[in-house]
């Protein structure tokens, strides 16, 4: 079975990756997965997560020391992706063993379902 082909979303009307820190999160209406990384050389993943609505979690994400300590590193940027919920699961374990975010370690505990990288 091939990889699930998920629509990596952008922001504004010249589709830029969009900051954590100035997302309107009013905008962000859909539940899936999510990817969080610092611009830079070299850029890092911080964070792969999932929410059921997502701009709750990215809220919480905007407050947490943990994430935004990595700010420091480059500017804190998010994609993220409609996800049907009972694949959530598998799609984060994929991308977290994929990409190896700086901050969460615990992940759920799930055959991994192979997706597309946002970039």
């Amino acid at each position: 079975m091939g990889a699930l082909t998920l629509s990596w979303l952008k922001c504004g009307s010249d589709f830029h990756w969009c900051s954590l820190q100035y997302i309107d999160l009013g905008t962000v209406k859909e539940s899936g997965i999510y990817v969080i990384w610092h611009e830079g050389n070299p850029s890092r993943v911080v964070y792969v997560g999932q929410g059921d609505p997502i701009s709750a979690r990215l809220a919480s994400h905007q407050k947490d020391a943990r994430i935004q300590a990595h700010a420091k590193s480059g500017i804190l940027r998010v994609t993220w992706a409609t996800v049907p919920a009972y694949q959530r699961d598998g799609v984060e374990r994929y991308l977290a063993d994929q990409l190896r975010p700086l901050v969460g370690d615990v992940h759920p505990v799930a055959n991994p379902i192979s997706v597309n990288s946002p970039w």
